[in-house]
């Protein structure tokens, strides 16, 4: 049995670091297997000597995002003891420094996984990306804020976010409306990014200028997008002309950033997905870049890691079958 201690110097910090009802502390014991007891400005680690070295890591990371001004989430505590197991926690720090932008009610944005530190960095040295990974990873609302950046900073007189108009496995029918209407549920994810950027009021103003433009991808045919920063959201439904046909619009002074899941293509069985084949024809293009997510960079809700771990299980299990 081994046992090491680690120094808490303020209360705030103690406080921030046990969570609602000690939850953080519960997690650390459950995924490493020890037993932690506070007492006064020492935190007690115990158990096999491997386990309580690892947790001791955990803990000192998690330390150091709180001194850095870091809020501690669920979220954070399971990401720092899967890069602690991976003996990668040192490079936890360099998610800080990295804030892309400040939202609506002035949350500083930062990348919270070295997956999207990279589509961060990538973003800003390339002028396309593509953003490949299951739900949950932060690609559109990274890729927004970016837009948003992009936008204050007048590297780009406009917005323009665009996606597929494809049904999710499910025929919805005529919808009632205008044309506006109509699309407008193909689009919503992309306004929920911009309201949390801009504001309701702040969206609605730089929309009516004509500054943002939320539009199905079949409006970019025939156009030069000029000193814009372009986003093709749910890449995964466009057929190959569909993708070519938007990467052709890049105009000059231009940035544009594709995202999209692959494990997820909604179009019929015969169809070849544009995002899939434009990855693998454009992946050796200089200032083209294509940065791949991981279960590890979902930052939802812990279930959906455990989702994804599970499909991607059972289709292994099915490829082998085969």
């Amino acid at each position: 049995m081994a046992e090491r201690t680690v120094e808490i110097q303020k209360i705030e910090q103690a406080l921030a670091l046990f969570g609602n009802f000690d939850c953080n502390i519960r997690l650390l014991e459950r995924e490493f297997g020890v037993g932690m007891v506070n007492r006064a400005d020492q935190l007690k680690i115990t158990g096999d000597e491997h386990s309580v070295l690892l947790c001791e890591k955990a803990v000192h990371a998690l330390l150091e995002s709180l001194e850095r001004g870091e809020t501690i989430t669920e979220q954070s505590v399971r990401y720092c003891i899967q890069m602690v197991r991976e003996g990668s926690e040192e490079e936890l720090s360099s998610l800080a420094q990295d804030c892309i932008c400040i939202t609506a009610k002035g949350r500083p944005l930062k990348p919270r996984t070295l997956g999207q530190k990279q589509y961060n960095d990538m973003i800003s040295q390339n002028t396309v990306v593509f953003g490949v990974g299951p739900a949950g990873t932060g690609k559109t609302y990274l890729a927004v804020a970016r837009a948003v950046r992009a936008f204050k900073d007048h590297q780009v007189s406009r917005i323009i976010l665009t996606r597929p108009a494809v049904e999710a496995g499910e025929k919805l029918g005529f919808l009632p409306g205008d044309l506006q209407n109509k699309v407008d549920p193909y689009l919503r994810p992309l306004y929920d990014a911009l309201f949390d950027m801009l504001g309701a009021e702040g969206f609605t103003r730089l929309q009516e200028r004509g500054s943002i433009e939320v539009a199905p991808l079949a409006y970019m045919r025939g156009r030069t997008l000029e000193d814009s920063f372009i986003i093709l959201d749910e890449a995964q439904n466009t057929t190959p002309e569909q993708m070519k046909m938007f990467l052709t619009r890049l105009g000059t002074n231009s940035k544009a950033v594709v995202t999209g899941d692959i494990t997820q293509i909604d179009l019929p069985d015969h169809k070849v997905s544009g995002l899939v084949q434009a990855c693998k024809i454009l992946k050796n293009v200089d200032d083209i870049a294509i940065v791949y997510f991981t279960e590890k960079d979902v930052v939802r809700h812990r279930l959906v890691q455990d989702i994804i771990k599970a499909y991607e299980k059972y289709e292994e299990g099915k490829r082998n079958r085969s």
